[in-house]
């Protein structure tokens, strides 16, 4: 199901409306502009045929807190934690930190939800690889 597009507009992902649904030219370079500035890339298939995919996914946003992960990344799978006082990476497997900042404190309580939610954070690496991606699917351990 994909969103309406006056909403598509609204929160920055006009990029993903299906041209089918462009209903003059000014719509169609409206798209353009967001296929140009919104997050996402064009992947092209070895048989030329091109694909247009996310920059990044939002696992969840609350408030200040973004948990994303990003298609098309460097191994290992992993996911990453921006507040105004944490902007790090952690590995998906078992949570451990691979880079950025963060307080001690901070970091057992993002330990103690990956407990809760690493099934989510798979399913998300996992619907965001692209075709020839250098990471594939999570296959853990």
């Amino acid at each position: 199901m994909s969103i309406p597009k006056d909403i598509a507009k609204k929160i920055g992902h006009f990029h993903s409306v299906s041209p089918d649904e462009l209903e003059d030219f000014h719509e169609h370079v409206e798209w353009l502009e967001a296929l140009l500035h919104e997050p996402c890339s064009i992947w092209e298939e070895d048989d030329g045929e091109l694909v247009l995919i996310e920059i990044r996914q939002l696992v969840e946003r609350v408030n200040g807190l973004k948990i994303e992960i990003y298609p098309n990344e460097h191994p290992p799978p992993h996911f990453h934690v921006k507040s105004p006082n944490i902007n790090a990476s952690f590995c998906i497997e078992n949570c451990d930190k691979i880079n950025g900042k963060i307080s001690r404190g901070d970091y057992l309580k993002i330990k103690y939800w990956h407990q809760y939610s690493k099934g989510r954070l798979i399913e998300v690496w996992d619907s965001t690889r692209p075709v020839n991606c250098v990471v594939g699917e999570y296959r853990g351990t």
